[in-house]
């Protein structure tokens, strides 16, 4: 019987290379500190602040060397602008009015969009509803149907309801589909074998697997919104007393006030960029981003 030799054969020593052994005691951990614009690279926060205080020192240059208030004020005139409507209670007031309204059809429009799209996972029928539905109204522009929210409604917060609901419930309704369609037919499976159908097969099964795009299509939706009632606040506003953040652009503008028009512009994209970055992103991070499903 064959005797089989397991120890394994020693490598050739190549003279070129020094092997030198190393005790356990003498290895160190090597540092390096990072330097100050490492420190920058590596924090995502410092990146976006850094971004902005480039586009606010680019703004400040190009007021002051154009020179012309009345056309394009410098980011100090503008902050003034800020403060001095804010301390008046002017563009706090309109600003929650705005929030308060985009608040209420937000909501409504992303529960119509829910009830839609169970309806389309649910039956064949429901599919090519939501496809139809989706393939006439989501092309047509809000503001387009403005004239016809002052006929039915009038001039008030319900007319900006109406147009607000049009950009936000296509927009979800369409991403959430698509997220329900891309679900893996294996955890389709799971669901059906394990005796989930209807709602709870929609809630357990397809909500969690699809929910990246589902929160795209939110993401969306906001942004469709946000912009649609500014520009409905813009046409018609509600009131005089009552009108929104739009409305206080508007009114600033017909003054001749370019310095708070541009206030109410840079409140727009404040709170554009805290929903973004604060709301949304707190989602994600303790939902996809933990689940794994995201990087």
């Amino acid at each position: 019987m064959a005797v089989i030799d397991t120890e394994r054969p020693t490598p050739p020593q190549r003279p070129e290379i020094v092997h030198a052994e190393i005790a356990a005691g003498d290895q160190k951990l090597v540092e390096t500190p990072l330097g100050f614009f490492e420190r920058i690279a590596a924090s995502e926060g410092l990146r976006k602040l850094f971004i902005v205080a480039m586009l606010g020192l680019a703004w400040e240059i190009y007021g002051r060397l154009l020179g012309n208030d009345l056309i394009f004020p410098t980011l100090g005139q503008t902050l003034v602008a800020w403060v001095d409507a804010a301390v008046s209670g002017t563009l706090i007031n309109r600003t929650l009015t705005s929030l308060r309204v985009l608040g209420i059809a937000y909501v409504i429009g992303v529960v119509l969009a829910t009830g839609l799209t169970i309806v389309a996972v649910s039956s064949r029928l429901g599919t090519d509803l939501l496809s139809t539905l989706t393939s006439m109204f989501n092309p047509l522009p809000a503001i387009a149907l403005l004239p016809l929210a002052l006929l039915w409604f009038g001039i008030g917060i319900t007319s900006i309801v109406f147009v607000v609901i049009h950009s936000v419930l296509w927009a979800v309704a369409l991403n959430m589909h698509t997220g329900f369609l891309s679900v893996a037919e294996t955890l389709r499976m799971s669901g059906r074998n394990v005796g989930l159908k209807g709602l709870p097969y929609v809630v357990y099964i397809l909500i969690p697997a699809a929910f990246p795009a589902i929160l795209a299509g939110l993401k969306i939706g906001w942004a469709f919104a946000w912009r649609t009632l500014i520009a409905a606040e813009l046409v018609f506003g509600v009131s005089s007393r009552s009108g929104g953040l739009g409305w206080f652009i508007f009114e600033n503008r017909n003054q001749l006030q370019t310095a708070h028009v541009f206030a109410g512009l840079l409140t727009v994209i404040l709170i554009g960029l805290a929903v973004e970055s604060g709301i949304f992103r707190l989602i994600e991070r303790y939902t996809v981003a933990r689940w794994g499903m995201q990087r």
